[in-house]
């Protein structure tokens, strides 16, 4: 019954509705989800491949372009199957912009390096989750996280 409830479509947007009334929270929300996921994907760029952990070599055409098979991946691809099985149509949008994003992040981390990207990172998840928060705490008053849901932050 737990996991039909994750992949519930409808319930998530009656929870998310729920605290998210508010015209301007919802424009906050719109605006600094995104770069949430998107600058977590640029810090996990930093963390080793799978190929790394194992001693390998990787050879593979993505690895010729900066793009491993790290954590953040995985993370992208756990979130890119988490909506394709909440619902097949609007999930299936939903994992393509997850996976442009993880490109997107890797190419950007690449060219940064780790001594800029850091700081790019927690510039921007001050700001965003900084907006958030204030959206919630001005705007609709209520504060919509959840511990139990590890999904949760990307609403």
């Amino acid at each position: 019954m737990g996991r039909k409830r994750l992949f519930d479509l409808e319930k998530h947007f009656a929870s998310y509705g729920a605290y998210h009334s508010n015209p301007v929270n919802i424009l906050l929300h719109t605006v600094f989800v995104w770069p949430i996921f998107f600058t977590s994907l640029v810090l996990f760029y930093f963390t080793p491949s799978i190929c790394e952990l194992f001693g390998l070599q990787p050879q593979c055409y993505l690895a010729r372009h900066g793009l491993f098979l790290n954590l953040g991946f995985f993370f992208a691809l756990l979130y890119a199957v988490f909506y394709v099985c909440m619902d097949r149509k609007a999930g299936s949008l939903a994992a393509l912009l997850c996976m442009a994003c993880w490109v997107g992040a890797s190419l950007l981390a690449r060219h940064l390096d780790f001594s800029l990207a850091w700081k790019v990172v927690l510039a921007a998840q001050l700001l965003c989750w900084t907006g958030h928060f204030l959206g919630h705490g001005l705007f609709e008053v209520k504060i919509s996280f959840k511990f139990g849901n590890v999904f949760c932050f990307a609403h």
